[in-house]
């Protein structure tokens, strides 16, 4: 099993204060790939107006969230779980289905590799390559399927890479793991940020597909990591009955319920989300792209990886750079397949993504 590095999440502001000397409510966190435009003003509304939800318990089966999770989705609600944040979620779904051997398409999140490790399982990975600009060769990763696979997991745009596979290739990859009798996990967290979101995201298979679990959660898009609400989609109804009998009863608090109820219903919201990553994704891709000492890898997520090309210069050079100027941020030298010349940050508003760019053009002209 690949040994990650200790490294600083999005989330690790505590860290960068006691090693840097830094304030944390002083830096903007290009690390945390969290929506720029914070908590959605309707719910914040919402949220203020019905605070005396918490004096009763949740409806245990959430009957209201889910639906509102299907029309979101498009999908039906018996097809929708939520859980504790998409973590939980994984962590349910790893322990019914207890793979011995898993693949993974990587480079990529690593905590899918922890959960399956502590459920005794062992990772393989399927290495998205360089030359390929880290898109997915559906023929070649489609020959290295085999009945000796218990489960695929998949992230769909993929973290940190910000590529993605389209529905069609979804289908290929089902077909073939279903022959070999493979469980696919999709997780689609980034997936509300991509322009061609309905080429991409592979929540219709699951009316089609019985070896398909998708998890998505409210921490990205709608700028809540902190509300810990997440949600699946499968049309699995035995795995759907094996995870609710497992699961924790209201493991939802009530004010997620009417948070969930809210964000997902508020169109300006997510309008207005998907306008400013569209915008600010070409904009910052179009002018790494004609940069002599980047290469940039064409994004469908709201964050990009960038492969440094000076010589003298590496990730945690460039860390450090923008650190001090109270940008974080993500040295991806810890995950697996790339090294010390590859960053990722995300897109936040106009004026901070300017500061970033000053900064990292700075480094490598001086």
């Amino acid at each position: 099993m690949l040994k990650h590095k200790d490294h600083f999440h999005g989330s690790d502001l505590e860290k960068i204060e006691e090693i840097y000397g830094i304030h944390k409510e002083d830096i903007v966190s290009f690390s945390a790939n969290v929506n720029p435009l914070g908590v959605s003003p309707l719910l914040r509304g919402e949220l203020a107006e019905k605070i005396d939800v918490i004096t009763s318990y949740p409806d245990r089966e959430y009957t209201s969230l889910r639906r509102c999770i299907a029309t979101y989705c498009d999908t039906e609600p018996e097809h929708v779980i939520v859980g504790n944040g998409s973590t939980e979620l994984i962590s349910l779904f790893i322990q019914i289905e207890h793979p011995k051997k898993a693949l993974v398409i990587g480079p990529t999140y690593s905590e899918y590799e922890r959960e399956i490790a502590l459920g005794g399982g062992t990772t393989l990975y399927y290495p998205l390559r360089e030359k390929d600009n880290f898109r997915l060769d559906v023929e070649d990763f489609l020959s290295h399927l085999n009945e000796s696979i218990d489960l695929l997991v998949v992230c769909n745009p993929n973290n940190p890479t910000s590529s993605s596979i389209t529905r069609k290739e979804m289908r290929y990859i089902l077909d073939a793991c279903k022959q070999h009798d493979i469980y696919v996990m999709v997780d689609e967290t980034y997936v509300e940020f991509a322009d061609n979101m309905d080429e991409i995201s592979a929540v219709p298979l699951t009316n089609y597909y019985n070896n398909i679990i998708i998890l998505r959660g409210t921490s990205k898009f709608f700028a809540a990591p902190g509300l810990r609400l997440g949600y699946a989609i499968t049309g699995n109804r035995d795995l759907i009955k094996a995870i609710n009998t497992r699961k924790n009863p209201w493991t939802i608090n009530s004010l997620a319920v009417v948070a969930g109820e809210t964000m997902f219903a508020d169109t300006t919201y997510i309008k207005a989300t998907k306008e400013l990553i569209s915008g600010e994704r070409s904009r910052i891709y179009d002018i790494l792209k004609k940069h002599p000492d980047f290469k940039v890898y064409e994004p469908s997520g709201n964050f990009i990886l960038v492969r440094i090309l000076k010589d003298d210069l590496t990730s945690q050079d460039l860390f450090d750079l923008a650190i001090r100027e109270k940008m974080m941020i993500r040295d991806c030298s810890t995950f697996p397949f790339l090294d010390n010349k590859y960053v990722r940050f995300c897109f936040m508003n106009p004026e901070d993504n300017d500061k970033l760019l000053a900064c990292l053009l700075h480094a490598v002209e001086s």
